[in-house]
């Protein structure tokens, strides 16, 4: 029998239902549970064919155990290892190679020194900052929002650049961006789930959290196309299974605000009846499909190969050696 774990902190309605829907439709072939775990050894075998992951973002320990999981061929939705994912400035620059429209955003030192490091670790650092040029290219109103980190937390409207410095000055060791203010006539919210299931929602981000849900409005034919394709270019490119994607729409043009977040809103009292059943059917859905699939580790981690034995180490090795003996190198 093919067993199904459901990682998760503080949510209260989604983890349970949706490990209820896998036990009632899993025929007997497929069961769910919540995972446990304790201390772990390392190489220790999972006894998990598939983990859904919902907190490791917030746990360190968890992301630890899920990579080892993955030595056993637990597939882990999502990749643990693809932690480029959090750089929110990567994500949107590669959206505009791919011609997909965002926000004009520039990426800004942090204001303090990262923790260990001192001003002779800032010794390839302009200064001072040409902070003209920035405003001119980004414009007001603008966003100020740390390039890592999910949920909202410390991002901040700009209406001027005496008040970009006074928030800018309490940002600490956050590195931070700088993004153009996309003024919408229409936001959607969209669930992506296995690179292949959308589901486009209204919403409302300037609603209390309760109320973000609540909007009238549809997209358009030609609107909710473009929707489609963008979420799933999006998350193909950065290897997401589980996603959500904002957009916010102006004058007709959808651009991608938010799509990071691989541990999306999915619980009953703000998601609303019909979103939250969608994502437990189809998250269920997807899960049970990987299951079916069998354990594999998975080709994309590049210490897989050693483990199928598609690096030669020690080839690669003499040859490193041999450059290191050469008598250019020798001083």
């Amino acid at each position: 029998m093919k067993l199904i774990g459901v990682l998760f902190g503080e949510e209260q309605t989604f983890p349970p239902a949706l490990v209820e829907h896998i036990n009632v439709c899993g025929g007997g072939e497929m069961r769910a549970e919540s995972v446990q775990v304790g201390a772990v050894k390392m190489a220790e075998w999972s006894r998990y064919d598939v983990i859904l992951d919902r907190i490791s973002h917030d746990v360190p320990f968890f992301r630890s155990v899920l990579q080892n999981a993955m030595l056993s061929g637990t597939r882990v939705v999502n990749n643990p290892f693809s932690t480029i994912d959090d750089d929110k400035f990567f994500s949107y620059a590669l959206a505009g190679r791919m011609a997909i429209p965002v926000p004009r955003t520039v990426v800004f030192p942090t204001k303090t020194h990262p923790p260990g490091t001192s001003s002779a670790s800032m010794r390839n650092l302009v200064y001072p900052i040409d902070w003209r040029d920035a405003f001119d290219y980004v414009g007001f109103p603008a966003y100020l929002k740390p390039n890592v980190g999910m949920g909202g937390k410390h991002v901040h409207r700009i209406e001027d650049e005496r008040e970009f410095f006074e928030i800018y000055e309490q940002t600490g060791s956050m590195a931070m961006l700088l993004q153009e203010a996309i003024e919408f006539s229409e936001y959607y919210r969209c669930y992506v789930i296995g690179q292949r299931y959308v589901r486009i929602m209204p919403y409302e981000p300037r609603n209390p959290h309760e109320r973000r849900y609540e909007v009238e409005y549809a997209p358009s034919p030609k609107v909710g196309e473009r929707l489609n394709s963008y979420c799933l270019a999006i998350v193909n490119s950065l290897g997401y299974e589980c996603n959500s994607v904002e957009f916010a729409v102006r004058e007709g043009v959808p651009y991608a605000i938010d799509y990071l977040n691989g541990a999306p809103d999915a619980e009953l009292a703000s998601v609303r009846a019909g979103n939250f059943r969608w994502f437990i059917e189809h998250m269920a859905t997807y899960l049970m499909e990987l299951a079916m699939l069998g354990r594999a580790v998975s080709s994309e981690n590049r210490w897989a190969r050693f483990m199928t034995g598609d690096i030669d180490q020690p080839a690669a090795t003499n040859k490193i050696r041999a450059r290191m003996n050469s008598p250019i190198l020798h001083v």
